[in-house]
């Protein structure tokens, strides 16, 4: 018998650590788009899900933004029956229209369309593919975008979506492993041409930023910011902790917030506080920024009569007396 080649033995490994730790009953579900990261985890999750008694199938998404878009996910489609996973569907999604930058808008799509698929069949989880290589280079865009330590901790490995778990296997796996596993499985991945597009600044992060990192500093900077990512979520889970008591323990009986609580707070956790509270109210939490909260820890602070404080989605808030709540609108 052959031996296993180490890379899929390496994929196969988080895969099956992913599914140990899955309470949810129910088949889960690889988001492929035939790439190599998201094509290597379908193997491996093929492999790996029915040995521990659990179903697996497959999701394509199909953006129509390319020639021969719907050949490929119907590819895809097609290799993921004959690896033995079952459900498999190909979605085909609209992105334009869509609020945002063309990246943003087709990510969007996809995720309402992977998790409205796993919501169908009752997923226990949705696996998708992105690799410590990803994770390195959003630890860097948040960090040129000025990013506090939310935007830092990177990408999570697990994320709770429309009350689907999203779960990355792979966030501990090099990029060139998944490559090198496709290899040895005789899998050919698509190359998706955006991601060398240098009109996208992850395709610049990943083409130009990474490789002068690792020639300047070794390949063991990208291990260091994936680290980085999950040393900060760690930190982050316990201030997020704090908040939420901290938010309870302020809250007015009017629904507003008590300014002399929210004085009394380290920084850290009131503006958590105060970005938590913004997004109950409405405010969309992709466009809330850090000058909104900002701004809403002047009131509390450096309070001397200003005007109401305008957030995303339309929502104004304003301090009286010894309170934050919602202005009137105009």
């Amino acid at each position: 018998m052959a031996a296993l080649a180490p890379p899929v033995a390496a994929i196969r490994v988080a895969v099956r650590r992913a599914l140990t730790d899955l309470a949810e009953p129910g088949p889960v579900l690889v988001a492929c788009s035939g790439g190599a990261d998201s094509l290597a985890l379908a193997a491996a999750t093929a492999f790996v899900a029915p040995r521990m008694g659990r179903a697996a199938g497959l999701v394509t998404v199909d953006h129509g933004l390319q020639d021969g878009s719907a050949e490929r996910a119907a590819a895809v489609a097609a290799w993921a029956r004959k690896a033995g996973l079952d459900p498999v569907e190909v979605v085909r999604v609209e992105v334009a229209g869509r609020p945002g930058g063309p990246e943003a808008a087709a990510r969007e799509a996809r995720y309402a369309a992977l998790t409205g698929v796993a919501v169908r069949h009752r997923a226990a989880a949705l696996l998708i593919g992105h690799t410590r290589d990803d994770q390195a280079e959003t630890v860097l865009l948040a960090l040129a975008r000025g990013a506090g330590p939310r935007g830092l901790s990177g990408m999570p490995f697990r994320r709770d979506l429309a009350g689907v778990p999203l779960l990355r296997p792979l966030l501990e796996v090099a990029r060139e492993q998944t490559r090198d596993a496709c290899a040895a499985l005789g899998l050919r991945p698509w190359v998706d041409p955006h991601n060398t597009d240098p009109s996208y600044a992850r395709a610049r992060v990943r083409a130009d930023v990474l490789p002068a990192l690792v020639g300047a500093l070794g390949p063991g900077v990208l291990d260091n910011l994936a680290r980085t990512a999950r040393l900060l979520a760690a930190d982050n889970a316990v201030l997020d902790e704090l908040a939420a008591v901290a938010l309870a323990g302020v809250r007015h009986p009017d629904g507003g917030l008590a300014v002399p609580g929210l004085a009394e707070l380290a920084p850290a956790v009131r503006g958590r506080v105060l970005h938590a509270w913004a997004r109950e109210l409405g405010a969309p939490p992709a466009a809330l920024g850090h000058r909104h909260v900002t701004a809403l820890e002047a009131l509390v602070t450096t309070w001397h009569g200003q005007g109401p404080v305008s957030l995303p989605g339309g929502v104004r808030v304003c301090r009286r007396t010894d309170r934050l709540t919602v202005a009137a609108t105009r």
